[in-house]
């Protein structure tokens, strides 16, 4: 089967997902299941009661603004599932349960995002957000020079309070592998828009509630419309916000969504969904015969952050495969928590969906993952991936 041919599959809806022998998909049967019984052994650290372990984060971090404010559930155990050229070729665990996704929500902001320009709703993502967003969340000399850009790459800087959170409780955080510059919420000076990276939950529910603004509709039903229902996700996915995040627009009572479950909210979706997203990512937003997202929004999508390589438009990037040495330089990802990974990898033509593993785990399951592509010497004696 060349290359070509296989790139051209997509599932159907629901059970109409065609399984094949790892080895019609030029992978090893044995390296795979090694991979998935490395991620069973190596489950995170996280309780199943996410709630219990989101408080005791919470409180021992952020004080007063530590309140749960969106919904939560228990997690399942692990579990994955691994495509090549859009054929599941090993499965594991249950990949239909719903579970929280936690971080991973952002990559769907982005998506979001990456409608409102292909639509139009944004002219430029280096147009000043003030431009087209008036709800004085963008008012003052400091955030009215904000851009989208800034916005989804995380170095917006924005400053204020956004559903009862201030966005200090999220300074001089560390993520993968980071460390910030003093303790988690405390005081830093803030630096001119664009010029410095950090994670922040409530810069990114801002960007959320900013889209909201300019799509005037909830991010959940131009999704399911625009994107789910045309990749034939499941009916099972929701996106919440929170119990105060309710906004008016044109007279209606609409729920803005968070970008996490920092505090409860979220994406909570099935591994088999995320993998359908993924798979529309790798194939550049083409789905069948329809053009669901711009390859101008995948390549924006994707394109590193100038003080942050890692990261791009709410996607992290394997820029030098600095994430994780053992997928290509060309893999990206969307994170949750560091326990849900969608890894994307065009250099092979896979997706990969691993819930609830152990963070430290992660680059060990994509190493037995690239270990199980076969292959072969050419006739002028390089190599050649099946």
């Amino acid at each position: 089967m060349s290359a070509a041919v296989a790139s051209s599959y997509h599932p159907g809806p629901g059970d109409a997902w065609e399984r094949r022998d790892p080895a019609h998909l030029g992978m090893d049967a044995g390296s795979l299941a090694d991979a998935a019984a490395y991620a069973t052994a190596h489950e995170t650290s996280w309780p199943r009661d996410l709630r219990a372990a989101v408080e005791q984060n919470l409180a021992t971090g952020e004080g007063e603004f530590g309140a749960i404010i969106g919904p939560m559930r228990p997690r399942g155990g692990v579990n994955g599932v691994i495509l090549r050229h859009g054929y599941i070729a090993h499965e594991w665990g249950d990949t239909s349960r719903v579970d929280m996704t936690f971080s991973a929500s952002k990559s769907y902001v982005a998506t979001s995002a990456g409608l409102a320009l292909d639509r139009g709703a944004i002219r430029d993502i280096d147009d000043r957000v003030r431009d087209t967003v008036d709800d004085s969340g963008f008012d003052g000399p400091h955030n009215s020079q904000i851009t989208w850009r800034q916005l989804l790459q995380q170095t917006s800087e924005w400053e204020g309070t956004l559903f009862g959170k201030p966005d200090l409780v999220d300074r001089n955080r560390g993520v993968m592998g980071d460390t910030g510059a003093a303790l988690k919420g405390t005081h830093r000076d803030l630096h001119p828009p664009g010029t410095h990276w950090e994670y922040n939950d409530v810069r990114v529910n801002r960007t959320a509630l900013a889209l909201l603004r300019v799509l005037r509709q909830p991010l959940p039903a131009l999704l399911k419309a625009a994107v789910m229902d045309p990749i034939d996700a499941s009916d099972t996915w929701q996106w919440h916000g929170y119990d105060n995040s309710w906004v008016e627009i044109e007279g209606r009572r609409i729920q803005s969504v968070s970008g996490g479950g920092h505090w409860g909210g979220g994406l909570f979706i099935s591994t088999r969904d995320h993998a359908r997203f993924g798979l529309l990512h790798l194939r550049r937003g083409r789905w069948r015969d329809r053009q669901l997202l711009s390859e101008r929004w995948i390549d924006l999508a994707t394109t590193p952050c100038p003080v942050k390589s890692t990261y791009g438009c709410m996607w992290w990037l394997n820029t030098e495969c600095a994430l994780f040495p053992s997928a290509p330089a060309s893999s990206f990802f969307a994170l949750g928590a560091r326990d849900n990974v969608v890894w994307i990898d065009p250099d092979h033509d896979l997706v990969a969906v691993v819930r609830w593993i152990d963070p430290s785990a992660t680059d060990g399951f994509i190493a037995r993952v690239v270990s199980s592509i076969r292959t072969r010497a050419s006739p002028s004696g390089s190599v050649i991936v099946s």
